[in-house]
């Protein structure tokens, strides 16, 4: 976005702010904004902030953007806690959100496009425009589910959620320890390196890989939904189903993907290792493994988010009273929409950190990589 654009965009949202000092704040009978003390003065503050974000270039309007966005997004929350304003609001709030909205937006898109020669900084940016983004998001959630008075059984918002994350910590717990450390954890583990294993064997005798890859295309378009409860009859409702399950989910995309790898060295490199006298093991460790870890930690962090997907999925069909699908098939049942919203938050929260770890994991090893040195 040029200057002139991100300029008349900030004055646009410097002026929604004002607007809504004039413009009615709930369609039932509530004070104006310049009755509010706080609120008008962080109204104010962000319309301030935003006319100097307009007269800044560059990358110097983004933090009083920021700043802005802050003060109209405290001020627009502020509003809600208004019952009168609170399910009913009205032209001068939502012009209000809509200017916080649009310089949030500028502010990110400015974030986005700087590109700096610093790699710390390239690390900041890289963490702050998806936090920044995510933080919008919410916000526009938040206000939209209570400026609108969605029910609660319906959607709560982002706070209620919260709210109920943090008072039921000790159960979150129970669930975490059921479902990720006990069925996701031990199946990963199992499931994975029963793959590796079985490619390594399999690129070492042709024939099997040959006739192991339809086989694994079969048993990865199995439906879940139907191999569950075969794996609950088979290994009772405790965490073991649920782990054979995520065994059964990792193993075809592990194996799939390391024989790959497995054949990705080149004629030249293999060549090479035959005229050094090298027996396999010495080819497998010095040549096929290293140039297989690509594919290796690709089936690594997919199999991530299929294994919890698999174990919550599960737990639907079958498990003690303990587990995060557990308690949301439950907590469904009994209308606890926010407790749900927990749960979910809980699941997305262990998805991205073991994600996450797998891929500094694979950084870590896989530095040599041209992927990484480009």
């Amino acid at each position: 976005m040029n200057g002139s654009r991100l300029r008349l965009g900030f004055l646009a949202a410097a002026a929604g702010m004002l607007l809504g000092l004039l413009l009615p704040l709930s369609a039932e009978a509530a004070p104006l904004l310049p009755a509010r003390p706080l609120p008008l003065v962080l109204t104010i503050a962000a319309a301030l902030l935003f006319a100097l974000a307009a007269g800044l270039r560059g990358a110097g309007g983004v933090a009083p953007g920021l700043a802005g966005v802050l003060c109209g997004a405290a001020a627009t929350l502020a509003l809600l806690r208004d019952p009168g304003i609170a399910g009913s609001a009205a032209a001068g709030f939502w012009l209000m959100v809509a200017a916080v909205w649009l310089a949030a937006a500028l502010c990110v898109m400015r974030l986005a496009a700087i590109r700096s020669r610093s790699l710390s900084a390239r690390r900041l940016l890289d963490l702050a425009v998806p936090l920044l983004f995510g933080a919008v998001v919410f916000y526009l959630w938040e206000v939209l589910v209570r400026g609108f008075g969605v029910p609660p059984v319906l959607l709560p918002s982002p706070s209620a959620a919260a709210a109920r994350f943090a008072a039921s910590l000790p159960i979150l717990w129970q669930d975490f320890v059921q479902t990720f450390i006990r069925g996701v954890l031990i199946g990963y583990v199992i499931g994975c390196g029963a793959g590796l294993l079985v490619a390594i064997v399999a690129n070492r005798f042709a024939f099997l890989g040959r006739g192991l890859l339809p086989l694994g295309n079969f048993f990865s378009a199995l439906p879940l939904v139907g191999v569950a409860p075969i794996m609950v009859m088979w290994f009772g409702f405790d965490w073991p189903s649920k782990a054979a399950v995520v065994v059964l989910v990792t193993f075809f995309p592990m194996l799939v993907n390391a024989l790959a790898g497995l054949a990705a060295a080149g004629h030249v490199e293999r060549d090479l290792m035959r005229s050094y006298g090298a027996d396999y093991r010495q080819t497998l460790t010095k040549l096929y493994l290293p140039a297989a870890l690509p594919f290796i930690f690709n089936a690594l962090k997919i199999n991530a988010t299929l294994a919890l997907i698999g174990a919550i999925v599960a737990e639907f069909f079958g498990t003690p009273t303990l587990g995060i699908g557990f308690r949301i098939s439950t907590e469904a049942g009994r209308m606890a929409i926010d407790m749900v919203w927990a749960e979910i938050a809980l699941a997305a929260i262990a998805g991205m950190a073991f994600y996450g770890l797998v891929a500094l994991a694979e950084r870590a090893t896989t530095f040599w990589h041209p992927s990484y040195r480009t």
